[in-house]
């Protein structure tokens, strides 16, 4: 049988190898095509294309098991779960996987894209541009087609030549920047607060108007300290939450 080949990563020290192994697989399993495979390679297998120990992978594997994503089964193996349940939270702990995890998963309709100006309250963020490519996303759930979330992201518009707008029917922002642009991200920075939804969010959302929602902004960063990508995305209040650990190592 087969087994489902995940994507592969470059390892920062400074972060505990388990979580961002597990944030990998997770972002990898999420992402998946429906024809891809359900059975997983073998621990010392996984634990070999991710270079750790298999003690590390084991502990990844129990992480990606108590959210649902996967069963274990002596003797048979471990396997996708087919029906896991998407929008779960997500613990960051400043690892670019665990961005692309959290926004993995999902239906994508792309609603429009083109070029933009600068939105008066992310001028900060581009001091040396009057125009950017914007790109107007909405996430629905996978199983109930449920909207979740719409998402606005505005690039340097160097950037928007890589990309191709299929790209983003499966492929999160940050995963079609560093895998496909090429991009070196270094670090991303996260603002979430609560709003009231307007207009355009209750109706894309399909909630009531000024019902609660979680406002997202999103910063990201390359070696150079440029900004790349500033997102702005609205979360259904009722389906999503954000947990952030500090890591005190």
């Amino acid at each position: 049988m087969t087994s489902f080949a995940p994507d592969s990563i470059v390892l920062n020290r400074k972060l505990p190898l388990w979580y961002q192994v597990s944030q990998s697989l997770r972002a990898s399993i999420l992402g998946r095509s429906p024809q891809d495979p359900l059975r997983l390679p073998t621990e010392e297998q996984l634990a070999g294309h991710y270079g750790v120990s298999v003690l590390t992978m084991r502990q990844a594997l129990k992480e990606l098991e108590d959210e649902g994503l996967i069963s274990r089964h002596r003797r048979r193996g471990t396997f996708i779960e087919p029906d896991a349940r998407r929008g779960t939270p997500v613990r960051l702990l400043g690892s670019v996987d665990a961005i692309v995890a959290q926004q993995s998963g999902m239906t994508t309709e792309l609603l429009e894209h083109g070029k933009s100006p600068v939105p008066p309250e992310l001028a900060e963020y581009f001091p040396d541009l009057d125009e950017v490519a914007a790109y107007h996303r909405l996430r629905s759930d996978e199983q109930t087609g449920e909207p979740t979330n719409h998402a606005r992201n505005y690039l340097r518009p160097e950037l928007a030549a890589g990309i191709d707008p299929s790209d983003l029917a499966r492929r999160p922002m940050t995963k079609v920047l560093r895998d496909v642009v090429g991009a070196d991200i270094s670090r991303i920075t996260d603002t979430v607060e609560a709003r009231l939804a307007d207009p355009e969010t209750a109706r894309l959302l399909q909630v009531p108007l000024l019902s609660p929602i979680l406002h997202y902004t999103g910063v990201t960063y390359d070696t150079d300290g440029r900004v790349l990508d500033a997102a702005v995305i609205h979360y259904r209040g009722d389906r999503f939450s954000f947990t952030v650990t500090l890591d005190a190592t």
